[in-house]
């Protein structure tokens, strides 16, 4: 039986207004924030005590993240880009095109970063040693790009994972296609409006192996709402236009709510958050309030960062 949330409560946890979080990561214990300042906030929140832990690592202007076994790994986006394994550098690229957008793991051991084409592809990273070390796919190992194809550095989740299936988003609105954990890859076309430079898909999540959704648009125009929502029931083959000019407008984040067999969907953007409880094919606007990204703790908890705080968000 679906349900049918109409509100959400928002609780703040941190604000600050030099906080701007575009990587947000959870487990049952701790919710880690990155801000685009090099700082990490910290909320660690059991048995309903909440507390708030600031520190500064490293530096740069961190759009991916990921925390694995506790452990937190960041990756800042430019040149040089570093990545980061609990505060400590294990990788930098000093290509002055380096542009790394997301990050995710199969496993304890093995995980993924992405980026901005640097040659003839977009830049692969991987880890097979628990983020020790860390390798770059030479372009041979992966398909040819289109000129200047990269990711959107809005939400960190540009890449989605199940199981050994993997599926990238880029700025051309083509998904990239691993099912062997980056071994070999192919690239599938969808319609998602891709005219302009500011367009494309800027987030990517996927249910279980085959139902996925995609969502972008513009954010220069943030009330368009032509074109900007896909899904695929394929595992990424084929994607089809849902809720076509219907609102939302731009999101730069898309994500499944656990435990609801891949029908209910929260998307969420600087012009607010909204819900879908028929895997997409229409929208309900739950509030005006921005945020980048989001995560979900459970079936009505989640966590969302943006521009000036990181918040508690409850469905109901």
């Amino acid at each position: 039986m679906p349900r049918n949330f109409d509100k959400v409560e928002i609780e703040t946890l941190i604000q600050d207004s030099l906080l701007n979080v575009r990587a947000i990561e959870l487990n049952d214990e701790i919710v880690n924030g990155f801000s685009s300042v090099g700082k990490k906030y910290t909320i660690f929140h059991q048995d309903n005590d909440t507390l708030f832990k600031l520190e500064t690592i490293g530096e740069g202007n961190i759009r991916s993240s990921a925390l694995i076994s506790g452990i937190d790994f960041s990756l800042s986006i430019g040149s040089p880009a570093k990545l980061y394994k609990g505060g400590m550098l294990v990788y930098q690229e000093d290509h002055p095109k380096a542009f790394y957008d997301s990050m995710d793991f199969w496993n304890d051991e093995e995980g993924i970063a992405i980026g901005d084409s640097t040659d003839d592809c977009l830049s692969v990273i991987i880890t097979r040693d628990g983020g020790e070390t860390w390798r770059k796919l030479p372009c041979d190992n992966l398909p040819k790009g289109t000129e200047n194809e990269g990711a959107f550095a809005a939400s960190d989740t540009n890449i989605a994972i199940v199981g050994d299936n993997t599926w990238v988003a880029t700025t051309a609105g083509c998904v990239y296609y691993s099912p062997d954990k980056g071994d070999t890859w192919e690239v599938f076309n969808t319609p998602i409006i891709k005219e302009e430079d500011t367009q494309g898909i800027y987030s990517i999540d996927f249910y279980d192996e085959l139902n996925g959704f995609a969502i972008g648009g513009d954010y220069t125009k943030p009330d368009d709402n032509a074109a900007n929502k896909i899904k695929t029931t394929d595992g990424g083959k084929t994607w089809q236009l849902v809720a076509e000019n219907q609102n939302p407008g731009y999101r730069s984040c898309v994500q499944y709510i656990p435990n609801r067999k891949g029908k209910e969907l929260v998307a969420i953007g600087f012009k607010g958050i909204d819900y879908s409880n028929d895997s997409g094919e229409s929208w309900k606007h739950l509030s005006g309030e921005g945020f980048y990204t989001i995560r979900f703790l459970n079936d009505s908890i989640a966590y969302a960062a943006g521009a000036g705080r990181i918040s508690k968000l409850t469905f109901r």
